[in-house]
């Protein structure tokens, strides 16, 4: 008996909220219309944004521009939060019950916090994409990418949650602060791996060298072979490999061999100081002559730097096209012949260390170091009865 009237309290109680559910349709059909058009019109706004954003992504892969960048966040908007944005707009418009709004609210709260944290982390690897420029593969993206990825999320998601438990009535605070001496504890047993780690996050943005440029620092002068996230490689120019810390390396003054469209090259000479006054005026023009004669070459400036200690020193100047080493070596060379080819034509004598002894006759006036030519008899031709040639 007991179990029939249990029986019939449950069919009227199903009944009841069947009744109560017809009804709160019935009440409720206008609003309950208007948000479903309006939810259906955002998750169709929704799926036509992404698509906007694959066909951007498309149109520059490699997020080199700024709308493959947009197209990045675009594309990685969720069903999920689509589904949660629709629900969350059909309770605004309709009257559900307090518990129903609550819950699709809660729903609604976690969808957006991780579809935020979904297009803040595709915003910064697409911005660190774009800085970087170049092929991923070969720059210091390709071999910190994966970290980076781990530690955006990691940070973004942990964030994401903390807003999450906070919206439901959680107490966050003791978590945050656990959070932070966490963070402390980890930054402190792995500073020297994150210094280098962002010493090399620091040679990607401000691009002080890229891989392949040849570049000096200290003594040491090689092509840069690998940007890793704690060394940098090099191979240097007698051939072996030279391994630096990233951030020793920024520490230091860097000589980039691959900037710039020109090289500088300095080529002294002295002459000799029995050169006269009207053919050391001629110096100057006879050199940019000299130097214009290779194609690439321009002079700068041919000065007269002073008066050493056996000749009168010049310094030449002159720029080369390109970068290539042994492009500005060969022009180097040619330039050099090419003066050293003028100065013989306009007998011009290069100076080399001497020293010179002057001598006084017995009545004080300087006796000249320089011998007189005199006429030289060719002791062959020289016969008794018959002069000699000079």
């Amino acid at each position: 008996m007991q179990i029939v009237e249990n029986a019939g309290a449950a069919i009227n109680s199903g009944r009841e909220g069947v009744e109560s559910l017809v009804q709160w349709f019935a009440l409720n059909q206008k609003g309950l219309l208007i948000g479903l058009v309006v939810a259906a019109g955002i998750v169709f706004l929704m799926l036509g944004i992404r698509r906007a954003g694959t066909w951007l992504v498309g149109g520059d892969p490699d997020c080199q521009r700024w709308r493959g960048v947009i197209g990045r966040v675009l594309e990685k908007t969720t069903i999920a939060f689509m589904v949660a944005a629709a629900l969350d707009m059909v309770a605004t418009y309709t009257a559900v019950p307090a518990r129903i709004e609550r819950l699709v609210d809660i729903l609604f709260t976690i969808a957006f916090a991780f579809q935020g944290a979904i297009w803040a982390r595709e915003l910064i690897l697409g911005v660190v994409a774009r800085k970087a420029g170049e092929d991923p593969a070969e720059t210091t993206v390709g071999n910190a990418l994966s970290v980076i990825r781990v530690l955006i999320s990691v940070a973004l998601f942990a964030i994401a949650t903390l807003v999450i438990l906070d919206n439901i009535g959680v107490n966050v605070t003791a978590l945050i602060a656990g959070f932070g001496i966490g963070g402390i504890a980890i930054g402190l047993a792995a500073q020297g791996i994150f210094s280098d780690l962002f010493a090399a996050l620091a040679i990607l943005f401000d691009k002080p060298f890229r891989r392949g440029d040849t570049i000096q620092f200290d003594q040491t002068t090689g092509t840069v072979q690998r940007i890793g996230l704690k060394t940098t490689r090099l191979i240097s120019i007698t051939g072996e490999q030279v391994v630096m810390a990233n951030t020793k390396l920024l520490e230091r003054e860097i000589h980039n061999y691959a900037g710039g469209r020109t090289r500088r090259a300095s080529l002294p000479f002295g002459l000799i100081y029995q050169t006269p006054i009207e053919k050391l005026e001629k110096v100057m023009p006879i050199v940019k002559a000299a130097v214009e004669s290779r194609k690439g070459c321009t002079l700068v400036r041919c000065a007269m730097l002073g008066f050493g200690a056996s000749s009168i020193d010049f310094e030449l100047l002159f720029d080369c096209r390109g970068t290539d080493a042994n492009k500005i070596a060969s022009d180097r060379t040619a330039v050099a012949l090419s003066v050293m080819r003028a100065f013989e034509e306009h007998d011009l004598q290069f100076a080399y260390p001497t020293q010179t002894t002057f001598t006084a006759a017995p009545d004080g006036t300087m006796i000249m170091p320089y011998a007189s030519v005199q006429p030289v008899v060719a002791l062959d031709q020289a016969k008794p009865g018959k002069p000699a040639t000079t």
